[in-house]
């Protein structure tokens, strides 16, 4: 059955949300450094209490399945959330579904072991802590068959040598996923790579420099060089090898809940211009009443609903139990679109205000950088541009004719060849 209802029990839900973050959260973007740093006091007075109110309401980690904590939501229900929990960068902190740490505990619960969940899994669920995910390399950019750092065995445990590139949060983790060569020899490239765990505090993990854009609290995103950094072998995430398979298990999720919050932030866009140009007065009337501020708003809000449905539908979907392999096509679709849609709106939020709109006291300019980033993050564009048209091509046949069948003169042939057969 098909619907387009959300299920009254969980609006409810979605409304104190709406609420909560709107009210309690949103104005923590204006005074507190990066979302990330758990340590700030500011953070712990201000953050933490709303953190416990999450918890009361039941709401903390819905990502995850009951047996770890979790509401066991599913992604239909995330994307709802998000499209209020996006509206602020410390929205997804305070309901326990930022990233990367979502992507990361998905990995751990996934493929960790008894003792790495009791480590590593149980304080980041609770956000003790936070954590990294490195796998981008400065030479490899996109491309993660270009990865060099290598772990080589050395007794039981391996060394870990190499760089890797905007490895975000790193300065505030307590610890690292880290993807690197181990299988150099292996006849299958996406068979070479492993991934391993990696406390923070490890002897020889240098953070060359870090790394900001414009709307970012201060920079987050580390160049981080490693020199002989040695790792039990108990901390190695799957078997060798299994690097890609490891990774697929928090990019598809990633990227779709990078999706959700982009909704979020088009959406507030779209709000405060709808305020400024029924607000707002130019040659003696307000604003709306130009044609071409109409139109702008208008192309805005149905761009903004059938995105919104693309991303509700891929959602749908993986809670019908396709996985994400089976649903490359429709997240990149969704990746596609997130950095087109945050970026015309925000555009055009930015030009509909006016001077004030190039300003810092607005947050357009942050939201059209952010689309830029979205656009790069786990993939650039271009790339899944690509995996849209060659998972659609492979739904079709080569004509071995000159002519298509679809051509008049064909079809015409071939209908009437079927009313002289039907007699």
């Amino acid at each position: 059955m098909w619907s387009f209802e959300t299920d009254p029990e969980f609006q409810k839900e979605l409304d104190w949300i709406r609420d909560f973050v709107r009210e309690n959260v949103e104005p923590l973007d204006h005074i507190l450094p990066s979302q990330w740093n758990i340590h700030d006091e500011g953070f712990k007075r201000l953050v933490r209490p709303l953190q416990a109110k999450v918890k009361e309401r039941g709401l903390w980690a819905c990502h995850l399945g009951p047996h770890l904590g979790g509401k066991g939501y599913g992604q239909l229900k995330l994307a709802l959330m998000n499209e209020q929990l996006g509206r602020s960068r410390f929205g997804p902190i305070t309901f326990g579904t930022q990233a990367p740490d979502t992507g990361n505990s998905e990995i751990l619960a996934h493929f960790g072991t008894d003792e790495q969940k009791e480590k590593w899994l149980k304080p980041l669920l609770n956000n003790e802590i936070v954590s990294c995910y490195a796998m981008t390399e400065p030479q490899g950019g996109a491309d993660p068959l270009m990865i060099e750092t290598t772990a080589e065995k050395d007794g039981e445990g391996w060394v870990i040598n190499g760089e890797k590139w905007f490895s975000s949060n790193a300065k505030f983790a307590s610890f690292y996923i880290v993807m690197v060569k181990t299988e150099p020899e292996a006849n299958d490239p996406y068979r070479r790579q492993s991934m391993f765990i990696v406390d923070a505090d490890t002897p020889g993990l240098e953070i060359i420099r870090d790394y900001g854009y414009h709307g970012q609290a201060e920079p987050e995103h580390a160049h981080v060089r490693w020199n002989n950094v040695r790792v039990p072998p108990e901390n190695l995430l799957g078997g060798r090898g299994d690097g890609f398979a490891v990774a697929q298990t928090r990019l598809g999720g990633g990227r779709l809940h990078h999706a959700m919050r982009a909704i979020a932030e088009s959406q507030k866009c779209l709000d405060m211009t709808c305020e400024r140009v029924v607000s707002r007065k130019t040659k003696g009337e307000p604003l709306w009443k130009q044609q071409m501020v109409q139109e702008r708003i208008a192309d805005a809000w149905i761009q903004l609903r059938q995105f919104r449905l693309l991303v509700l539908e891929t959602a749908w979907l993986a809670d019908q139990g396709h996985d994400w392999k089976a649903l490359r096509q429709q997240v990149s679709a969704v990746k596609v679109m997130m950095t087109k849609v945050l970026h015309d709106i925000s555009s055009m939020a930015l030009h509909l205000h006016g001077s004030l709109g190039i300003t810092t006291e607005v947050p357009f300019s942050d939201h059209l950088m952010n689309s830029f980033m979205i656009g790069l993050a786990d993939g650039p564009t271009e790339v899944h541009k690509s995996v849209v048209a060659r998972q659609l091509l492979k739904q079709y046949e080569p004509n071995p004719e000159m002519f298509p069948d679809y051509v008049r003169w064909k079809a015409q042939e071939k209908q009437a060849q079927r009313v002289k057969e039907a007699g």
